[in-house]
């Protein structure tokens, strides 16, 4: 079983609109509502690759009421823990002439100490059942930018092999625990490294403690640094859409790649493939099986110099 953790769930929600213009009225003409939050998106999709999957994280309120009944209809049955502030909701605008998505991100509800150790409580049970753990997504106000730290560990006693997908110092906390994978993209990268060089800024990060890092680049790509070599993977073609749920598919990938011990080329290959399929779909946590299945053989894998870093 793949457990992914959402510590900062949220009821997502995606307008669609023809074009999008500061300083003018819109009309919505598509509007989807789900639960969501990089986890929850996540387990939708390795749910859909046929993985057994679950749904653990913190919610709460008449928000998180909704998310709950969201992930019902579903068929993902959730481990949640209940806490006393109302849950997020996010919005994303998708602007249909360019593809480009403007994301507006509420910070959550603040987390008790009592509710963020009954949630590591939880955890520390629902672990042990697990082969891997996908940690993912920012930290509610309240906890420690290293309570993924404290999960990573749990999650290593219990035999549970960890994919972190943060940022800023909820990524940096967690390191020192070394997560078997995290997963930033270029602009996290650089913004935790100070560095613009992809490679560079990934070998940092392994030398802070992250035993594989895999750098997403968008439309160009991957580029990952492990304890097996470096390797660049990159797609046929680039797509139109909504590329939000692009770094959750990946996510995904990874943490279906560890479950099975898959050689690092082919666990890129199928990231990079399942990511280019999310982009065409309207709202994160979907994917085009076609263009999955189409790009799965086409993705370019090579094996590069890891960079050392400094």
């Amino acid at each position: 079983m793949i457990l992914t953790v959402t510590l900062n769930a949220a009821l997502d929600v995606t307008y669609g609109v023809d074009s999008l213009r500061p300083r003018t009225s819109h009309r919505v003409d598509t509007t989807y509502e789900r639960a969501g939050g990089k986890g929850i998106n996540v387990a939708r999709v390795l749910a859909a690759l046929g993985h057994e999957a679950a749904v653990t994280g913190l919610a709460g309120g008449p928000t998180g009421g909704l998310l709950r009944d969201e992930l019902r209809t579903a068929g993902l049955p959730d481990d949640l823990v209940t806490v006393a502030g109302d849950s997020r909701r996010t919005l994303t605008v998708v602007s249909r002439d360019d593809g480009e998505a403007t994301v507006f991100n509420q910070c959550g509800p603040r987390v008790s100490p009592g509710e963020g150790e009954t949630f590591t409580d939880h955890f520390a049970s629902l672990v042990r059942g697990a082969t891997v753990v996908a940690l993912c997504g920012s930290l509610p106000p309240g906890l420690p930018p290293d309570a993924y730290a404290h999960l990573i560990r749990t999650a290593a006693r219990a035999g549970a092999a960890s994919v972190l997908d943060t940022s800023g110092p909820a990524l940096l906390g967690a390191l020192v625990a070394g997560p078997d994978v995290v997963k930033p993209n270029a602009a996290e990268l650089a913004a935790v490294t100070g560095r613009a060089d992809v490679p560079a800024a990934a070998a940092q990060l392994r030398a802070l403690g992250a035993r594989a890092v895999v750098a997403s680049s968008g439309p160009g790509g991957v580029h990952a640094v492990t304890p097996n070599g470096a390797w660049r993977a990159a797609p046929p073609e680039q797509l139109a859409g909504n590329p939000t749920g692009a770094g959750d598919a990946c996510v995904a990938a990874l943490a279906a790649g560890l479950a099975t011990g898959a050689p690092w080329p082919d666990v890129l290959r199928e990231s990079v493939a399942l990511s280019a399929a999310a982009v065409p779909c309207p709202v994160a946590g979907d994917f085009d099986a076609g263009t999955y299945h189409r790009f799965r053989t086409a993705v370019s894998v090579e094996e590069v110099h890891a960079a050392h870093a400094h």
